[in-house]
């Protein structure tokens, strides 16, 4: 009883059946990087392409870099700020108080209190 398929064995999306025999892969070098935890990272590159000054480490996800004596440091966590917070920096107590006063006058005008 023959199935759906036209073509035995395969799926849709599926590739090519031996992709070594078609093509060839690009020449590649590995590039190695060291984070500040001591973790080693190697990645391959195209041959003529510049290899980034850092990388992140995929273990801890600090930045590495290529001299295992000298890796960069850690990154500053920035600690969550809420909107409140941002708002603060931007506007003084005095803009507040203001903004305040304006909104609340607006809302009794709509409400119909003076």
């Amino acid at each position: 009883m023959p199935s759906g398929s036209a073509i035995r064995g395969s799926r849709v999306g599926a590739g090519p059946a031996r992709p070594t025999e078609r093509c060839e892969p690009a020449p590649r070098r590995p590039v190695s990087y060291w984070c500040a935890n001591g973790h080693t990272v190697e990645i391959l590159l195209a041959a003529e392409a510049e290899p980034p000054v850092t990388w992140d480490c995929p273990h801890c996800g600090q930045p590495a870099g290529q001299d295992v004596q000298n890796p960069p440091g850690r990154q500053r966590a920035e600690p969550y700020k809420s909107h409140l917070a941002y708002v603060k920096e931007r506007r003084s107590e005095a803009d507040a108080e203001a903004i305040l006063a304006e909104a609340l006058a607006e809302l009794r005008q709509r409400r119909g209190r003076r």
